[in-house]
């Protein structure tokens, strides 16, 4: 597994130093509570979250549905390898039951989009963390290639997992 940077945690803290500069990030906080009409999720407690809204609840895009909308990913993964070929029904399972575990607890980390290619397929995803702890547990469970490269100027995480 390589990284971009040398410092694992010194490319941590500057992924949510931009993170921060991202705009579909609010500036500001949404007024409590606030429905997301696309997905139902809600903004409440300072947070978007899996609730039942309200009837007096305001309606606005949640940052994620914003970004599905607008088809602008923050993370990218790409998946390759003839061991991914062989195994490709048992690695989407395992790339959508962490999506599902990470969704549950947090409404704003998804896929967006699932693009098969010839030598493989390009997932997006709304959130850079879901990408990377996507190729983690890539790498934990089947281990082989995997790379990650932060674009600074983009504010987009790419991940890279091959075998």
């Amino acid at each position: 597994m390589t990284d971009t940077t040398v410092n694992p945690r010194e490319h941590h803290d500057r992924l949510l130093q931009e993170w921060e500069h991202d705009t579909y990030k609010s500036k500001h906080k949404p007024s409590e509570p606030t429905a997301c009409p696309v997905c139902g999720a809600v903004f409440q407690d300072g947070r978007w979250q899996w609730n039942v809204p309200s009837a007096d609840a305001s309606q606005a895009p949640c940052p994620a549905c914003q970004r599905v909308h607008d088809k602008v990913p923050a993370g990218f993964l790409s998946l390759g390898g003839a061991f991914f070929s062989a195994h490709k029904e048992e690695i989407m399972n395992l790339i959508r039951h962490v999506e599902q575990r990470e969704k549950s607890a947090h409404p704003l980390k998804r896929i967006m989009e699932m693009e098969p290619g010839e030598d493989g397929m390009l997932i997006t995803f709304t959130d850079p963390h879901l990408a990377r702890g996507v190729g983690e547990a890539l790498h934990d469970a089947y281990k082989g290639d995997l790379d990650f490269a932060y674009q600074a100027e983009e504010r987009i995480l790419r991940v890279s997992w091959k075998r």
